[in-house]
Parts: structure tokens; C-alpha cells; sequence
């Protein structure tokens, strides 16, 4: 079973014995409930790193006022077990006093990439996330970070932290484990009742679609019609945004040619809002 890190000092001691003997460490963070995904990260790290450490903190810093940090799943004990199966070494587990002590008011202003996309709707999320993960690698001392791609913007924010900052870690992304359906899995899939997780299925549906019929389009806003219509033949779908970005840097884009392109989807099923990308060219 991993050993449980609450503290720190017990993190930094841990991983200093790595340290002194030149051994890689790899570090997946996360906020539990952990899934295929999250277990596909580990398993990753496991191949290329000495030292195998996952963080489990529901960072409250990233919730706005209205979402749900109150009900995000938690279940260390499941989690320990599903960690222990892939041999993870160590799981931070820190409560909010250890991660933001008293009189705490440092944060990382990650730009104007910050406030589009999952930014436009959630103010403050990635100032969040930036400042929990600068924090968490700071504590690790990790060599290797790895994240899924599922958040896709997520994942671009924290390279461009790492680059601006100058941190020695490198980011490593991993593909998106799907259901057998195409869903993304997600720690919010358990909120979907029988009738929204059906419909959720649309998500990938619309992705690939696109994916599979790229060169019959010409324009952006002709991938986004198409996207919408797809999507808004689900009832219970209301589509939050739908977007064409440049995958290297998520900026707009004028033209389908000469670049790499992210897809992007945030769609709501009943009260559980879902995001999904996909490369599409």
C-alpha cells in the first residue's frame, strides 16, 4: 500500500532519499475519486521514473462560489487500494491548513490564456490550479509531472507556467481514457443519471466527427455549426462552448491550414458540466 504523506516534512523527507541517490521522481496530482485516467497517468510514470508519488487534495481554491466543492467525491480508501495496484510509492494527502496556512495570499496570474474558454465561465479557476500545482511541485521536488489531456487547456496553462517560471519539471502529457463509448472518464461521470450518461456518449460522437470529415469543411465557423448541430440533437445537452483554438497555444484561429487544431467542448447534462477535445487534423 502507498504510504500516506500528510505533512511537508514527511514529503520532503521521502522524496530526499531519492534525491541523494539521483533517482527520478514522478509526481501525478490529483483531486481523487481516481479513475482509469487517473490510474493511466501512474502507470506512465511508473515506466519512467525511480519514485512514483500521487497528491489527493480537492483544492478549494479552483471552486467558484456556486460549484461543487462541497460534493466532489472523495474516497481515499478506494483510491489507496487502486494506487496500491500499480505500485505507487507515496500519496500526498494534506489537509487546507498545510496548503494554504494562515495570512496565505500568494497566487500565480496565468494571463489573458486564463480567461477564455473553461476561464470565460469559471474566473478565478486556473489562478487556482496554477498556484495548487506550483505549490505541489515545489513540495515534491519532482523531476516528471504528468497530466491528462482531457483538460486540454489545463494542461497548455501548466507548460506555460513551467516555461515562464523556469521550473525544472517536465510536463508529461497522456491521451484521454475513454469508456466504451467515447466518454471521456471523469470524476463527474457519477453524477450523470441512466438518461444524461447516454447522452453524454455525444460528446466524443461529435469530436470524432469532425475528426473523420475535416477536409469536407472550409471554415471554422462551419466545424462549429456542425459541432452544435450534433451535439443540440441530445435534449438534455446545453452547450456551454464549442471551439476551434490553435493546439499549441490555444489562440483563435483565421484559417484551417498550416497549424495543428484543438477542438474544444464544454456541455452541461442536466446540472454536471462535461469538457472533451480532440485534435482534429
Amino acid at each position: 500500500m502507498p504510504k500516506i504523506l500528510r505533512t511537508i516534512s514527511e514529503v520532503r523527507d521521502f522524496t530526499n532519499l531519492y534525491d541523494l541517490i539521483n533517482r527520478r521522481i514522478g509526481f501525478v496530482p490529483t483531486m481523487g475519486a481516481l479513475h482509469e485516467g487517473h490510474l493511466s497517468l501512474g502507470k506512465k510514470a511508473r515506466e519512467e521514473c525511480d519514485c512514483l508519488i500521487y497528491s489527493i487534495y480537492v483544492n478549494p481554491i479552483q471552486f467558484g462560489p456556486k460549484e461543487d466543492l462541497a460534493i466532489y467525491p472523495r474516497d481515499l480508501e478506494g483510491d489507496l487500494k487502486k494506487l496500491d495496484t500499480i505500485g505507487a510509492d507515496a500519496v500526498f494527502f494534506p489537509d487546507d491548513p498545510v496548503m494554504y496556512p494562515d495570512k496565505f495570499s500568494t497566487y500565480i496570474d496565468i494571463g489573458s490564456i486564463g480567461k477564455i474558454l473553461c476561464g470565460k465561465t469559471r474566473p478565478g479557476h486556473f489562478k487556482g490550479v496554477a498556484t495548487v500545482v506550483t505549490k505541489l511541485f515545489n513540495i515534491t521536488g519532482c523531476d516528471q509531472a504528468y497530466f491528462g489531456k482531457k483538460d486540454f487547456q489545463q494542461f497548455t496553462i501548466l507548460k506555460k507556467v513551467i516555461k515562464d517560471l523556469n521550473m525544472p519539471v517536465d510536463i508529461i502529457g497522456v491521451e484521454t481514457v475513454r469508456e466504451s463509448d467515447g466518454l471521456a472518464m471523469s470524476s463527474r461521470n457519477r453524477y450523470l443519471n441512466k438518461s444524461e450518461r447516454k447522452s453524454a456518449s455525444v460528446l466524443y460522437r461529435s469530436l470524432k466527427y469532425i475528426k473523420d470529415n475535416f477536409s469536407d469543411f472550409k471554415t471554422k465557423q462551419e466545424i462549429i455549426k456542425k459541432v452544435t448541430e450534433i451535439i443540440s440533437s441530445e435534449k438534455t445537452a446545453e452547450i456551454e462552448y464549442a471551439e476551434l483554438r490553435t493546439a499549441s497555444d490555444l489562440s483563435d484561429i483565421r484559417t484551417l491550414k498550416k497549424q495543428k487544431l484543438v477542438l474544444l467542448l464544454a456541455v452541461r447534462f442536466g446540472k454536471t458540466r462535461l469538457i472533451d477535445n480532440m485534435i482534429v487534423n
